[in-house]
């Protein structure tokens, strides 16, 4: 019995080995890697050791940022508003002529002959004149400026040749004219007016009538006074001749303010040619006392 046993362990014995040589054997399991140690880092070479590449890769923050909002309690701009230039003109005198009222106006050393409703420049206008002041309007704001008139003056900026006026202070300007007394009809003179004044005068603004059936003007310039400032002029129909003149404001001498070309228009006539009003003026703006200078005349011959 026990024989039996034995060999019949022996034969389950040797089928288990027959069997286990025929199926797959199963992988072993792979050893786990275990982290290597930390090296030892001293501290004089921790201060100068690289980050670890990992810090390096993280972003700092984000790549394209937008500045914040500005508070809602932030005051706005203030908003300024237009305003009109400085006024650069100033009264320098008035004039009448043919009953209409005119005002001699400076800009520096320019000087201006205007009236009701002229268009100056630098977007200015003469909107109205009274015989106390004019006022100015500068049209692209519609601002209008008043200025005041120093004196009013209902024939001119001086008064006609009078009596009162030949005893003018010793130390007052004066005006004289230098002229032919005769000349040859058809042919063209010239009448200087010349200049006395023991004042620098800066500008004299100035208004000339004469008669229009007997002269005809052809030509008005600066004399040696004025040369070298500045010189406008404009003559009207009815026999009268507005003149602006200004200059550096030298102190003249029998100096030549202006030259007037005529040409006489008839014969066997007395030509006549006077100063309406005069304003002269000192480097300050100050009004200089002058004396009226007599008419010029001239006959007409043939």
């Amino acid at each position: 019995m026990a024989r039996k046993i034995l060999v019949g362990c022996l034969v389950a014995a040797a089928a288990a080995a027959v069997a286990a040589a025929w199926l797959p054997q199963a992988p072993a399991p792979a050893p786990v890697a275990q982290p290597a140690p930390a090296p030892q880092v001293r501290a004089e070479e921790r201060a100068f050791a690289l980050p670890q590449r990992e810090t390096l890769a993280k972003a700092s923050g984000p790549l394209f940022s937008v500045p914040p909002l500005p508070s809602k309690t932030q005051a706005p701009p203030a908003v300024v508003q237009p305003a009109a230039p400085p006024m650069p003109y100033r009264v320098a005198g008035q004039l009448v002529e043919s009953g209409a009222l005119h005002i001699v106006l400076a800009r520096g050393d320019a000087i201006l002959t205007v009236r009701e409703g002229d268009t100056l420049g630098d977007g200015w206008r003469v909107e109205a004149i009274r015989s106390d002041r004019v006022t100015l309007v500068y049209t692209p704001l519609d601002v209008r400026q008043d200025l005041a008139i120093a004196t009013t003056l209902p024939t001119g900026m001086a008064p006609p040749p009078t009596a009162a006026t030949a005893e003018a202070p010793a130390r007052a300007a004066r005006l004289r004219w230098d002229g032919p007394p005769r000349v040859a009809a058809g042919a063209t003179f010239d009448v200087a007016l010349k200049l006395t004044s023991a004042e620098a005068v800066k500008a004299a603004p100035l208004q000339l009538t004469y008669d229009p059936e007997v002269l005809e003007p052809v030509d008005v310039r600066a004399g040696g006074f004025f040369s070298d400032g500045l010189f406008s002029y404009r003559v009207y129909p009815g026999g009268s001749i507005l003149i602006g003149a200004s200059g550096k404001g030298a102190v003249p001498s029998d100096a030549e303010y202006l030259v007037v070309r005529f040409k006489p228009l008839r014969t066997s006539a007395t030509a006549e040619l006077k100063v309406a009003a005069l304003a002269l003026q000192s480097p300050a703006g100050r009004a200089i006392a002058h004396e009226a200078p007599a008419s010029f005349r001239t006959v007409v011959g043939r």
